[in-house]
C-alpha cells in the first residue's frame, strides 16, 4: 500500500516542480512572436484538437494564410462552431470539420477514409489533441488513456497518412508532421514492459510517459524519412504552459490557484500556437533544417533518453505490434 502511494506521489511532485520551473522561465523570458509567414494557398493541413485552445489558433492562422484546413475532433458541435467562427472572420477561409476520436482506432481509420475520399494532398499534419491527468481509464481498444490518446492514436493517424504526406511534399517544399508535446517529457519514463500502466497507475507518470513517447516517435520518424530520402520532416513542439482546458484535472489546491494566476503567468492560446505555427510554416525550417524539438521559437536540446536509438526502435516496434500494423 505504501509503495503504491509513493508510486503516485513521486511523479506528482516531480511534475508540479517542473511546472513551477517552467512558469518562472516563462515569467522572465521574452515571449516568442510569430514572424510574418508566407501565404499557404493550395496547401492542405490537418489539425487534431483544432476546435479550441492552441489547435483553434493554429487552424485560424493557417486558414487566414489561405490553407485548406481540416479540424479533427471528437465533439462535432464544438468543431462545427469553430468552423463557423473562422468563416465569419475570414469569409474565404477553407476550413472543415471531420469527426475524429483518438481514443478509438476505428474512428481514426474512418477519419482517414473520409479524408482520402476527398482526393486531397496533405502538406501539414499537426498532432495537437491530448488529455492530461485524467482519472484511470481505458480507450475503446483497451489502452491507458494518456498513452492511447496522446501517443498511440496520433501514431496510427500519422502512419495511415504517411503515403499522402510523402507524395505531397516536394524538394524545397517539404510536407511536415508537427507533434505537440510538453516539457513534461523531461521527467517521463518509457516502461516497455508496462506501457498501459497496468501494474500501478499514476496519472502524472502516465502523462509524462505519453509526452516522452511523442518525442521518441517524432525523432525516429524524422530519421526514417531522412534515410528514405522523402520530402517530409517530423518535429516536436513544446507550446509552454498555456491557459486552456487541459489543466482541469489538476490536484484541487493547484486547480484553485490555477484559476487565479493563469491569466497572469500562463501563455494565451495564441502565444502557445506561435511555435507550433512556426514549425509548420516557416521557410527557415525547410528540408535539413526541419526536425528536432522546438520551444518558444527556438530549437532546444532535450533529454538524452530522447535520442537513444534502441529505445526509439523498441517503442516503434511495440507500437506497431499494439496497433496491429506491419
Amino acid at each position: 500500500m505504501l509503495s503504491a502511494v509513493w508510486t503516485n506521489l513521486i511523479p506528482m511532485i516531480k511534475l508540479y516542480m517542473l511546472g513551477f520551473k517552467v512558469l518562472l522561465v516563462q515569467l522572465f523570458s521574452r515571449r516568442f512572436k510569430l514572424p510574418v509567414m508566407p501565404r499557404q494557398d493550395g496547401k492542405v493541413a490537418i489539425v487534431t484538437g483544432g476546435a479550441r485552445g492552441i489547435g483553434f489558433e493554429v487552424v485560424r492562422h493557417m486558414a487566414r494564410l489561405g490553407a485548406h484546413v481540416i479540424i479533427g475532433g471528437r465533439n462535432e458541435e464544438e468543431g462545427l462552431a469553430a468552423v463557423r467562427k473562422i468563416r465569419e472572420e475570414h469569409k474565404e477561409a477553407e476550413v472543415e470539420f471531420i469527426k475524429l476520436d483518438l481514443a478509438s482506432l476505428q474512428s481514426i481509420r474512418q477519419f482517414v477514409q473520409r479524408f482520402r475520399e476527398q482526393d486531397l494532398q496533405l502538406n501539414i499534419l499537426v498532432n495537437n489533441a491530448g488529455v492530461m491527468l485524467v482519472p484511470e481509464g481505458r480507450t475503446e481498444d483497451g489502452f491507458e488513456q494518456h498513452f492511447g490518446v496522446n501517443y498511440l492514436g496520433h501514431f496510427l493517424l500519422t502512419w495511415l497518412l504517411l503515403d499522402i504526406l510523402k507524395t505531397s511534399g516536394k524538394w524545397g517544399h517539404f510536407s511536415r508532421v508537427v507533434n505537440v508535446s510538453s516539457s513534461a517529457h523531461r521527467i517521463g519514463e518509457i516502461r516497455l514492459n508496462d506501457l498501459n500502466s497496468n501494474q500501478c497507475y499514476s496519472a502524472h507518470a502516465a502523462y509524462c510517459q505519453s509526452k516522452l513517447a511523442q518525442l521518441l516517435f517524432s525523432s525516429h520518424l524524422h530519421q526514417e524519412l531522412q534515410r528514405g530520402g522523402f520530402p517530409l520532416s517530423s518535429c516536436a513542439v513544446d507550446p509552454g504552459i498555456v491557459d486552456t482546458a487541459l489543466y482541469r484535472h489538476l490536484w484541487m489546491p493547484l486547480l484553485l490557484a490555477h484559476n487565479v494566476i493563469a491569466h497572469l503567468l500562463f501563455r494565451t492560446p495564441s502565444e502557445g500556437a506561435a511555435t507550433v505555427l512556426y514549425s509548420a510554416l516557416s521557410p527557415e525550417l525547410e528540408g535539413e533544417n526541419g526536425g528536432g524539438f522546438w520551444a518558444n521559437g527556438h530549437r532546444e536540446m532535450t533529454t538524452p533518453l530522447t535520442f537513444e536509438p534502441q529505445l526509439q526502435l523498441s517503442l516503434w516496434q511495440a507500437s506497431l505490434q499494439l496497433l496491429g500494423l506491419q
